[in-house]
């Protein structure tokens, strides 16, 4: 046995205790008993000799350095459980890439696609979380991530898939129909949809067509995700703003339609990127290769 490397039962009861928040939790998590718990904890505290967690008045609360290493542990928890599963069963065994993608690019673009990298691949195997907000790597078990913005997070590195492009203005067919022509009267008239994420896109569109922006146009529902506002463009509910590239879909189907061909020139684009620190797995490189060759009219099959 290597004696730098704690017991597997003491990261089991710290991983439990820190998702769960709670001694208690934990225990019954891992049939244990309480005190048994935090005699793990402690034992690992002291083995480590950091502090773990802060002990106010029965409450715990991770400290900086555990909440990273319960990031880490967590990881290859995961990646132990899934391996003597795939032993279990008769498996060959693969290679597991945890991302964290911008939740629209990931439905609308990345998805359809994958099916190339796992023809590829075969034995890699990617699994995506949505995250819309930038996020620590050091307090979360992901191994790279795919976002929207004009540069590399800080402490990260991997490379730019590509720019936008271009925004447009998109409704549902019937929409379009009740409130033409469609020139600066008629969206002086229209409810305007907004992407809460990106709470100026309306004004720099206007800007963009040398239009006044109104109070009017500031005015509207606000979602999180693009999926959300093209939902409700799609419903009727308004008109709203997105990038040409993640509605191809929904351009062919009929579903929405751009009322006028006017659009906002975007500069920011998509990045993979993991941490500067942590050295790249083979199937890491073999995605980021894979990834950072795509185009936006990269074809899905």
């Amino acid at each position: 046995m290597r004696k730098d490397i704690p017991n597997l039962g003491a990261l089991q009861a710290f991983e439990a205790s820190a998702r769960l928040g709670s001694f208690t939790r934990a225990a019954s998590e891992l049939a244990l008993t309480q005190s048994a718990v935090g005699r793990q904890v402690a034992m690992l505290e002291q083995r480590l000799g950091v502090a773990l967690f802060s002990r106010v008045r029965r409450r715990l609360t991770l400290t900086d350095v555990g909440r990273e290493y319960a990031a880490r542990i967590r990881r290859h928890l995961d990646q132990i459980r899934r391996d003597t599963l795939e032993i279990a069963a008769g498996h060959d065994m693969g290679f597991v890439l945890e991302l964290a993608v911008v939740p629209t690019f990931a439905t609308q673009w990345l998805i359809p696609r994958l099916p190339d990298f796992s023809r590829l691949h075969p034995n890699i195997t990617v699994n995506l979380s949505a995250r819309s907000q930038p996020f620590s790597f050091q307090e979360n078990a992901y191994d790279a991530a795919i976002y929207f913005g004009d540069q590399f997070w800080p402490d990260t590195r991997g490379g730019r898939i590509f720019s936008e492009g271009e925004m447009v203005p998109v409704c549902s067919p019937t929409f379009r129909d009740a409130n033409g022509p469609w020139d600066e009267a008629a969206f002086a008239r229209c409810r305007h949809v907004h992407l809460s994420t990106r709470a100026h896109a309306w004004r720099d569109w206007y800007a963009q067509q040398g239009w006044d922006y109104t109070v009017h146009a500031s005015r509207g529902p606000r979602y999180e995700l693009f999926t959300m506002v093209t939902a409700a463009t799609a419903a009727g509910m308004g008109v709203g703003l997105a990038p040409r590239l993640l509605i191809q879909h929904e351009l062919r189907t009929g579903e929405l339609v751009i009322p006028i061909d006017r659009s906002l020139d975007v500069s920011q684009g998509y990045y993979f990127a993991y941490p500067e620190g942590r050295p790249a797995s083979g199937a890491l490189e073999h995605f980021e290769r894979w990834v950072l060759s795509l185009t936006p009219e990269a074809a899905k099959d």
